[in-house]
């Protein structure tokens, strides 16, 4: 179950308490650079991540009624976080070690964060079942990516790596998807809207670049469902992570990193290399492969309408 999940990763988060470490791991050339290093380092200062949720609701921020001083002093003094900023402030992290206490602090935060959610998904599909909504509600549990938890020495999302590309779909609709059944097919959140105006007999415009996953939920695949997968990133250097895109089919999987200081490729075969640890690029055995998915890339982009 998801919260068996949720505990096996807050065990994680106990028993490797210096996941900072994996942060200076590099694996690749793209993850040891020390311009996404800096990103990532900024996206951990506590104070500013404390203040998104204050701004993004229209609570006071700079320039707005406080100064820098008074804004961080009301930041520390939230009581749900003075003890534990109280305790920080006495160690005087500097460089690496704050951002190492950042990070344990975000991360736990996060999971409990994943179990209220897990929770109240909980207390909804009681709610549908305890009121003979069931029969009549399709349920539909999905996120915008997947989310790294040290793993490369990565936090957030963004990549185009397995474990930040991998997106939970979860259906449960009574009478229509067969309880406890998997699906392995290719699907896109591009998907999703189709999806809904199927499931209500609306018209699906023909802009619309998705398919209806509605076959797929009937457990009857069409002989023309995709092969590959399009996926870009597009925020220059946001969160420490560079503009890139690529292709996969599910084994195989080309990313592109245009940008003119990184100008790379890189390709993995996930059934030798699930873990993406070593790209294959100049492997010979792979050339025809990578010929082929460098083709169908080109394909995709020009479907997408994507622009150089």
């Amino acid at each position: 179950s998801a919260y068996v999940y949720l505990q096996m990763m807050l065990n994680l988060a106990k028993t490797h308490p210096d996941v900072h470490q994996k942060f200076e791991d590099g694996y690749h050339v793209v993850r040891r650079s020390d311009r996404y290093w800096a990103g990532l380092s900024t996206d951990l200062i506590i104070e500013q991540v404390l203040m998104r949720s204050v701004k993004a609701h229209g609570g006071l921020t700079r320039g707005k009624g406080m100064t820098e001083t008074q804004r961080l002093v009301w930041v520390l003094s939230m009581p749900a976080c003075s003890n534990i900023n109280e305790a920080m402030q006495k160690l005087d992290l500097k460089g690496k070690e704050l951002t190492r206490w950042n990070y344990q602090r975000y991360i736990k935060n996060y999971l409990r964060c994943v179990k209220a959610v897990d929770e109240n998904i909980g207390r909804m599909m009681d709610y549908l079942d305890e009121n003979g909504l069931s029969k009549n509600t399709v349920v539909i549990y999905s996120s915008d990516q997947g989310f790294w938890l040290g793993e490369h020495g990565w936090f957030d999302k963004r990549w185009m790596y397995e474990e930040s590309l991998h997106t939970p779909l979860l259906v449960r609709w009574t009478g229509r998807t067969k309880p406890g059944s998997t699906n392995t097919d290719l699907v896109s959140n591009l998907d999703f809207a189709q999806t809904f105006l199927d499931i209500a007999g609306a018209p699906q415009p023909k802009d619309m670049q998705g398919r209806s996953l509605l076959p797929i939920l009937h457990g009857k695949t069409p002989e023309d469902w995709r092969k590959t997968h399009y996926y870009h990133y597009y925020e220059a250097g946001g969160h420490g992570v560079p503009i890139h895109f690529g292709v996969t089919d599910g084994r195989y999987k080309l990313i592109r990193f245009p940008d003119e200081k990184l100008n790379t490729w890189e390709f993995f075969d996930l059934k030798v290399d699930p873990q993406e640890m070593k790209s294959r690029l100049n492997a010979p055995k792979y050339s025809k492969i990578i010929a082929g998915l460098k083709k169908e890339l080109t394909r995709l982009r020009k479907h997408y309408q994507v622009e150089d």
